[in-house]
Formats: C-alpha cells, structure tokens, sequence
C-alpha cells in the first residue's frame, strides 16, 4: 500500500492487473461475460466475467491492499459478502458465536443457515469477554463474528482481545467493518482473519449501487473465498464496480464531514426534554468512548436516540422533511428509521430489548446537508 491510505483511493487505476494502453484515469469497464481465451497474451487467462473480471479484480486489488489482506472478493450485495463468509466457513452441523448486537440482515441469514443447514448459532454480549471466552472453552465454534461499531446499538468491540480469545481456540475472527470502514480501521490488524463490508454505505458513498466486499487475511483464505464465490455465483458485476470506484476518493473527507456533523447534532439531541437518551460513540457519555477513539479514526455519523415515548419517536419520522425514513446509511442524504420495524424487523421485542433498542429507538444516519438546515428539520417535526 502507499504510505497514506488517502493515495491509495485517489489512483484505483493503478491496481487494475494490466496497464490501460490508452492511460485511463479510470480503468475500462469490461462489461462482458465471456473472454475469447484466443486473444489472451497475458499471465492470468479470464474465461468468464463470474469466475474472474479484470475491472472487479482492480477493485479487488484496493481493497486487499488498504485492508492489509491477501484476496479480496467483491460481492453483488453487502449480505452476499456475510452469506460468502458463511459458505466458504461453515458447514453442516457447524457452530458460530455471533455478537447479539448484530445487523438485521445478518440475523436473518443466520436463520436461513440454522433451519437449512442445522448450524449452531450462539449469541453473546462481546463486551463481556468472559462470557465469550467460556462458550469458545465448552463448544467447538468455528467462527466468531461480529462488527464495531455494533447497528443498531452502537456498542465498541475490542478487536484485538475478542481475536485473541477466538484464535486461543482455534476458531476463525470475522468483523463486518461496514460502520467504520476502511479509512477509519483496519480489522486485519487488530487480528482478525477477515474483514467484510457492504460496500453500498459509506465506501460508495452515493448510495446508487448494493455491493459488498470479503478480505481475507491469509493465502489460504482468500483462496477459499475466490473458490466459493465463483461456486455460488457472489461476484459483482462489472458496471457496479465503476459505480463504487467513482466514490471511493472522497471517502477520507466524506466520513471527517459525516462524523463532524453528527456530533454537533448528538449535542443538541442531548440537550432537548424530549430525548430519554443518545447513544454516540463520539461523545464521552459512550460507555466504550476511549476505545472508540483509540480503535478508530474516525466515528461514523451513525447514532441511536430513545426518544421519551413511541407515539413521539413515530410522529418525529412521520413528520421530517429531510431526514428521509430509509433503511440503510452512509449516503449524502441524511436518514432516520425506527430500528424495530426497519433494518431490525426480524428481532423480537425481547431480543431487541437484551440489546437496549425499544420501539422509541430511532436511528440516525447523517449525511452531508448544513447543519441549520438539519436541526431546524428536528425541531419543526416534534412541534
């Protein structure tokens, strides 16, 4: 990698697997599904857009490369990076810890594979590393999973004692680095043998395109990952690949913009009678506030307020004219959603409660609008 990451994202071009002839500043986009193997000169033989895409391999290429990885596979959606993980890991009769704080589409998944595939799913809170290390000790677990920060409920994982623990049992660490990102931290660093992201958020930036990324740590691994995304048919298409690459530069600025302004929102949540509560990692009431600054760079602009009561969480969506009611986040567009009945659904009330999230819960993502202009949307949607 370049010695500062930001280079990196500013010249995807150079990590395409040959040279432009026409010195692109952004690479062509082969948009096609076959390959005539008779006009091939080159080391590495492409057969079929599947299996292997010079445009997605560039892609592929950056992403190994900042995370500090092996292999990269880049995915047609953010899930379909979490489903690869699972194919290319589990298997029948299986066992994974998963932290019980986990995004919807995760928790979900992880249904499918429990009734289809008989997989042992065990749930834990990752801030009680006993708890973790005492079901690694009495069960044979596979893989530990889990992402910091956590969505909804925002909680900071401490990446490199959790690796510890899965590793002194033998079992493989995968983080779902959606939230912070890249540019922000690095799970392979902290430990961990993989690190996936939904590559539709922040790393795109635009919110135009769902994609999704696998890096794995080792040869080996990545190997397996390449093996079974072209089995299972998970790689992105080529034109989705362009769609990200058009954001990924802006990243570093975008997420400096994000973070900023969704402190100064944070703060003036903190202060209304009408809030019970702001969960912001950012701020130093966060119960994990040093960790998040020491694992991180920068803090996404993504937080959870509970508001004093459902009836007033519910008119605050209904009657917002910026923020949209969107699942999802990290777009230019700031957004605000009800955790248990959107990205959340799946969760029983009981479930979501053991995670701190209740019906009065709204999750913000911040985008990059003025600042005036977001809390004077606050404040004519809970008049």
């Amino acid at each position: 990698m370049n010695k500062n990451i930001e280079t990196a994202l500013s010249h995807i071009a150079k990590y395409a697997p040959f040279e432009d002839k026409a010195g692109a500043s952004h690479f062509p986009i082969y948009n096609t599904g076959t390959f005539d193997l008779k006009k091939q000169d080159g080391n590495k033989i492409y057969d079929y857009t599947r299996s292997d895409n010079p445009t997605r391999e560039m892609l592929e290429n950056l992403f190994s490369d900042v995370e500090g990885g092996a292999g990269c596979v880049c995915t047609h959606t953010g899930i379909a990076s979490v489903a690869l993980l699972f194919e290319t890991v589990l298997k029948a009769n299986s066992s994974i810890l998963v932290e019980a704080d986990c995004y919807g589409g995760t928790f979900r998944l992880l249904k499918v594979f429990k009734e289809k595939y008989n997989i042992t799913v065990h749930f834990a809170n990752f801030l009680d590393q006993d708890k973790v290390e005492k079901i690694l000790k009495n069960n044979q677990i596979e893989l530990v999973l889990c992402e910091s920060p956590t969505n909804p409920g925002l909680k900071i994982i401490d990446l490199e004692q959790i690796a510890n623990i899965a590793h002194k049992y033998n079992a493989l660490f995968a983080v779902d680095n959606s939230l912070a990102t890249f540019i922000s931290q690095r799970p392979l660093e902290l430990g961990a043998d993989f690190s996936l992201f939904s590559t539709t958020k922040y790393v795109s930036g635009h919110g135009a395109v769902v994609a999704g990324a696998i890096v794995a740590k080792t040869q080996e691994l990545a190997q397996e990952i390449h093996y079974y995304a072209n089995a299972h048919g998970r790689s992105q298409n080529p034109m989705d690949v362009y769609l990200i690459t058009l954001g990924i530069p802006t990243l570093k600025i975008r997420m400096k913009e994000h973070e900023q302004l969704s402190i100064k929102i944070a703060n003036f949540l903190q202060e209304q009678d009408y809030i019970k509560k702001v969960t912001h990692p950012a701020l130093k009431s966060h119960p994990q506030y040093e960790l998040a600054k020491k694992q991180m760079q920068y803090i996404p602009g993504v937080f959870c307020v509970d508001f004093v009561s459902e009836e007033l969480a519910e008119k605050f969506i209904e009657n917002t004219k910026i923020f949209g009611e969107k699942c999802s986040f990290g777009s230019p567009d700031s957004r605000v959603e009800i955790p248990a009945k959107i990205s959340h659904a799946s969760f029983s009330k009981e479930e979501l409660a053991a995670i701190g999230i209740s019906d009065s819960t709204v999750r913000f993502s911040i985008g990059l609008e003025h600042i005036d202009d977001l809390i004077e949307d606050i404040k004519q949607a809970v008049k």
